[in-house]
């Protein structure tokens, strides 16, 4: 048996199993690790971006890969619902690499950083076959608790805080030979809603998370943690995200905004929609997942019961490297 036969979720899983559950409130299998400390909790998160997977130097600047490196860890910070406190990051690369990429990679992590009051505090290098970026951002819930993937009720409300397909729908034009445009800048450099996280934590959000493998893939986490039926509306969601095809609204990922779900009758702080409803699983019928309603979405894009797999997003270990 091979990765590529478990998948990218099936391979966290059969890890997570073998490292043992740690203590609550929440572990592997959310955004972020909350982890005790004397005074309370501290949120941990790490990601990585390889050079021909993640990014590639053509199509993005140094600068724009350090932005987007920083980002995508920082909205995992947000979609607990805590506010980032700082950064750490390791670099790979191999020892041709031109000094001004490095650079550039140190002033993209630097003004991301800068836009949410945080900064770089230490890190890593070694050589590698190609550039490889290690990042692991830290934040503070300032005594809330955590927002995870298991707390979304029948009844509630589906929202979502940024915006989601733009960056799929720039790679597409990337590979078309487009380098130029809106889409193709939000490719190469996410805006997450930073704020908003701590936000619908402060309105009662019941759950969040960030979406980085595409709303249905990542929504379908929420269902099989929460044990409900999430359905969204293509409609609202076109509103949300005007111009971009349905396809990329609902598998796109890298965009990061933050999709979760508000107790009913609670009004969304600014800068958040709401896109769809949170549905009980009928007895006898298919289990936990989400469902699409709305016109003109695909038949292979409605939805059905989540089991562990990845509908219609992206799964690193089953997908071709670009």
């Amino acid at each position: 048996m091979r990765v590529s036969d478990v998948g990218e979720f099936g391979l966290i899983a059969r890890v997570a199993a073998r490292l043992g559950s740690p203590e609550p409130p929440a572990g592997p299998g959310d955004d972020a690790a909350v982890v005790p400390i004397p005074s309370g909790y501290v949120i941990a998160t790490t990601d990585l971006l390889v050079e021909g997977r993640h990014f590639r130097f053509d199509w993005s600047s140094p600068y724009d890969v350090g932005r987007k490196a920083a980002a995508q860890s920082l909205a995992d910070v947000a979609a607990m619902g805590a506010t980032p406190t700082a950064l750490l990051v390791g670099l790979a690369c191999p020892p041709s690499t031109l000094i001004e990429v490095a650079d550039g990679l140190a002033d993209g992590l630097r003004d991301e950083c800068a836009g949410v009051g945080v900064a770089v505090v230490g890190g890593d290098t070694v050589s590698a076959a190609e550039v490889c970026l290690a990042v692991t951002a830290l934040g503070d819930l300032r005594g809330a608790a955590p927002l995870t993937r298991s707390g979304a009720r029948p009844g509630e409300s589906v929202v979502l805080a940024g915006t989601v397909g733009r960056a799929a729908a720039g790679l597409q034009l990337l590979l078309a030979g487009v380098r130029d445009g809106p889409l193709v800048a939000a490719h190469r450099r996410p805006t997450p809603p930073y704020a908003a996280g701590p936000a619908l934590a402060r309105a009662g959000a019941t759950s969040l998370l960030d979406v980085s493998d595409g709303l249905l893939a990542d929504l379908g986490h929420v269902a099989a943690a929460s044990g409900v039926v999430l359905e969204v509306d293509a409609d609202a969601l076109r509103a949300v995200v005007p111009g971009v095809d349905v396809r990329h609204l609902l598998t796109g990922g890298e965009d990061h905004g933050l999709a979760g779900t508000l107790p009913a009758g609670v009004d969304p702080p600014p800068g958040v929609a709401v896109i769809g409803r949170v549905l009980a699983v009928v007895p006898g019928a298919d289990g936990p997942g989400v469902r699409v309603v709305g016109e003109g979405v695909p038949p292979d894009l409605r939805g059905g019961p989540t089991k562990g797999a990845s509908p219609g997003g992206w799964d690193h270990f089953r997908a071709s490297a670009g």
